[in-house]
Formats: structure tokens, C-alpha cells, sequence
């Protein structure tokens, strides 16, 4: 299992336009229209990866709670299908229906998002406040894959807590770990 770090994009970077096909509804669609009014989690996960197979019930779960406080949720997987077709876009359908996501989970085919996004690894977090700016990046918590300690989403969600009561989001933040995003060859 590979074990690659958040790349820990800027705090205070603006969050990149892009506009992408979500797997789910069939349609594309872009940042603008899916921002939150109080905040956005954009998520690079994938179908495949151990990592995210982990996490999937937190984030369904921190998505269910957060969205009714004015957060929206967004996935995005760039993974090259070539090389691992498990992710291409009609099993991440299937995917987002058999995990409950009430969120979209948008297809970056040509890969760009994810490097306007620094990403780096399935999962990685990232939370914009209002005005798209970024408050948070890197992990959810500090449980991983045969670890043992418990899924609970403690860093992204005391981010989310702060970010709604206007407290300072801490600036020390730990990367988050996973599985690489499965770049395309380089031609």
C-alpha cells in the first residue's frame, strides 16, 4: 500500500475554478455553482484506493451532518483510467451510490484540477471558507487503514467547527496520507 503525503497547498489560496462532469447526475458542473455559503470540502478520493475504502463512512457521514449548516461537499477523482480502470467514471457512479455520497463526485479527466489543486494523494482535504479561500488541507484524522485508531474525522471536522463559529482555524495542520493520484504517462 503505497503511503504518499499531502503536497499541503498554501493557506489562503484562492480555490481554483474548474468545471467537471459529475459521475452521478450526468452533467458538468463547476465550482461557482457547488460552493457552500459558509465554506467548501473539496475531496480528491478515488474508487480503489484502501485509503478512501477506509474513510468513506466518516466523510459520507461528516458530509450528511455539515451540509445542513451550510457547508457543501465536493469529490473529485483524477485518476488515470487507463492504467485503473476500477475508477473510471460509471463505477464511480456505482461507487457513489452503494456509499451513500450526497455529494457529487466529479471526474477530472485531463487531470488539470488536480494539479491546479497541488494534489497528491487519495484522499486529500481541503476546506475554502465563504470567499473560496483555503482554511484547512490535509487529513481527516489520524486513523488509517490497520491502525487501530478510530475513524471520527477530528481534524477536518475541529476545522469545520471553527470555520462555522468564526474561531481561528489552527495553522498547523498534518498532511494527509494515502494512496498517490494515479498521474497519466507523460507523453
Amino acid at each position: 500500500m503505497s503511503r504518499t503525503e499531502s503536497n499541503m497547498l498554501a493557506l489562503g489560496t484562492t480555490a481554483p475554478e474548474f468545471s467537471l462532469l459529475d459521475t452521478v447526475s450526468q452533467k458538468t458542473m463547476n465550482l461557482h455553482a457547488l460552493n457552500g455559503e459558509k465554506g467548501t470540502v473539496i475531496m480528491f478520493i478515488c474508487n480503489h484506493c484502501p485509503f478512501v475504502v477506509h474513510v468513506n463512512p466518516e466523510i459520507t457521514k461528516l458530509a450528511s451532518e455539515y451540509q445542513k449548516r451550510g457547508i457543501k461537499f465536493i469529490a473529485i477523482s483524477s485518476n488515470d483510467i487507463e492504467n485503473y480502470p476500477e475508477d473510471a467514471p460509471h463505477f464511480m457512479r456505482i461507487k457513489a451510490k452503494a456509499e451513500n455520497y450526497t455529494f457529487p463526485y466529479l471526474y477530472d479527466e485531463h487531470q488539470e484540477v488536480a494539479k491546479k489543486y497541488d494534489a497528491a494523494c487519495t484522499p486529500d482535504f481541503y476546506l475554502f471558507n465563504a470567499e473560496l479561500k483555503l482554511v484547512y488541507r490535509g487529513q481527516l484524522d489520524d486513523s488509517r487503514p490497520g491502525n487501530g485508531l478510530p475513524l471520527n474525522g477530528k481534524d477536518l471536522r475541529d476545522a469545520l467547527e471553527n470555520l462555522l463559529s468564526g474561531k481561528e482555524i489552527n495553522p498547523l495542520q498534518k498532511p494527509s496520507i494515502g494512496c498517490n493520484i494515479k498521474w497519466k504517462p507523460q507523453v
